[in-house]
């Protein structure tokens, strides 16, 4: 093949790439509404197929070293795909926060192959752009592989991730992260060891990425997922510039800047500095005094009474209503309600359930109408007023804990469902929340408990209101 060839080739391999990463660019404003999230990405999905296709075409094209490499590379993809189709398919809402990580530890790890690959493979001595970028890869890929995957374990409810301690933890954080960048400045001064050094990097990124999870509590688990996607983004980015792929780097460099607005909203959500607010959960539960009083439990017939007299109901989802799959059955109850003229909205916090965006996603597959969808700021101010504040499965979210210091939930913003006139709290038992305490909640004079799985309660209240309104 003659050089104008290839680099006729090379060319039409750039605008494709730049072509992709435009799809992705779009794909990701359609995300930025319900309604044409699908869209979204659809269009994302189609952009990195025409990537791949070109990718292939290219490597065709200009030839490769044996055809064992390509059949790897092909099964590879293959065994990708089949997960991937397996995993969409199978895998409910309520485990989708573990198969973020999942996919979050996969791009993690796959970046920081692809930058040691360029590095170690590399004819002569790399130049100092492709150390650094590579370097960069390395360092981050490897610490979201391992910290995703400890995510992913506690998510899952594994009992010995989450029984893992790590005491002095910030001597770990710090002794670690200065372990890794050294190692990382060393490959760039010394890149006739870079051997040495990039396996150093690697191993102090991997213990890095341990080190900074383990300690973690589950009231900030949403925030570390989002702050991990970010790093698998940045990771893929910093791979994508040692490569050369303009594909990779826009692909990369979009979910990394997505992943940081997005951590640094959720950790204004949570109202947690986003460097130094993780961890401490454990502390203040051990420090906290538990709520007095007792639990004021209500029956199905009896909450259907208060709904269907009620003008104005507000719903406050949680992770308890994904976990018993009653979203469907929620949505009926307030398209029953509307219909008897009841005023019905829903409470959404950004934090509720174990992701961002996890209650949005939920209710939209019920096909909860978006304008009923009413954010923290704009539905704590209609509490006062609502009749009956119904609460399915959301837990630390509405804990009036958080007003006070001292607990795992200080200073996070909560939703005020105690300031409505009546409120129904549906729980499946009297455990504690993600973030380890009790629900003050749950003992105040205008709040009544409906134990049971939340499914099976809501289904039983339609059917007393419904025989309410006959």
């Amino acid at each position: 093949m003659t050089s104008a060839t290839v680099g006729a080739i090379d060319i039409v391999a750039w605008f494709v790439y730049l072509f992709s990463a435009v799809l992705f660019v779009v794909g990701l404003h359609f995300m930025n509404s319900p309604k044409t999230a699908r869209k979204g990405n659809q269009i994302s999905a189609f952009g990195m197929v025409v990537a791949v296709l070109m990718a292939f075409i290219v490597l065709f094209a200009k030839g490769f070293v044996n055809i064992v490499a390509v059949v790897v590379l092909v099964v590879g993809i293959l065994i990708g795909a089949v997960a991937g189709v397996v995993s969409a398919k199978k895998v409910k809402m309520t485990d989708m926060p573990q198969l973020v990580s999942v996919f979050n530890t996969v791009g993690g790890g796959a970046a920081a192959l692809v930058a040691l690959n360029d590095i170690l493979t590399k004819e002569g001595t790399p130049d100092i752009v492709v150390l650094i970028t590579a370097g960069l890869g390395i360092l981050i890929g490897s610490v979201t592989f391992t910290g995703s995957l400890i995510a992913a374990g506690k998510l899952q409810g594994i009992k010995w991730v989450k029984k893992l301690n790590l005491p002095g933890k910030g001597v770990w954080n710090i002794l670690f992260a200065v372990l890794s960048v050294a190692s990382l400045v060393m490959l760039c001064v010394q890149p006739e060891q870079r051997l040495l050094w990039s396996i150093l990097t690697t191993v102090f990124a991997l213990c890095y990425g341990l080190v900074f999870v383990i300690p973690i509590g589950g009231a900030d688990m949403p925030v570390v997922i989002s702050v991990l996607n970010a790093c698998t983004g940045t990771a893929v980015a910093m791979s994508g510039l040692a490569i050369d792929n303009v594909a990779l780097i826009v692909a990369g460099a979009l979910v990394g800047s997505a992943g940081v607005t997005l951590s640094i909203l959720m950790a204004q959500a949570m109202n947690r500095p986003l460097l130094s607010g993780f961890g401490g959960g454990a502390d203040a539960a051990a420090a906290g005094d538990g709520p007095e009083g007792t639990m004021k439990e209500t029956t199905p017939d009896d909450l259907a009474v208060q709904l269907v007299y009620a003008q104005k109901v507000i719903f406050v989802p949680g992770f308890g209503l994904a976990q018993a799959q009653a979203q469907r059955e929620l949505a009926d109850l307030g398209e029953l309600l509307k219909g008897h003229g009841v005023e019905v909205s829903y409470a959404i916090h950004p934090v509720a359930g174990r992701m961002p965006g996890h209650m949005n996603v939920l209710l939209a597959e019920a096909n909860v109408p978006y304008e009923e969808l009413v954010d923290l700021d704009e539905i704590n101010p209609q509490f006062p007023q609502a009749n009956v504040a119904l609460v399915v499965g959301a837990n630390d979210v509405t804990n009036p804990a958080a007003r006070r210091p001292g607990t795992p939930v200080s200073g996070m913003p909560i939703l005020d469902v105690d300031k409505s006139q009546n409120v129904v709290v549906m729980k499946r038992g009297r455990g504690m929340g993600y973030a380890g305490i009790q629900n003050e909640l749950y003992f105040e004079d205008n709040t009544q408990m409906l134990f049971g799985d939340a499914k099976k309660s809501l289904q039983s209240v339609i059917a007393a209101v419904k025989e309410l309104l006959a």
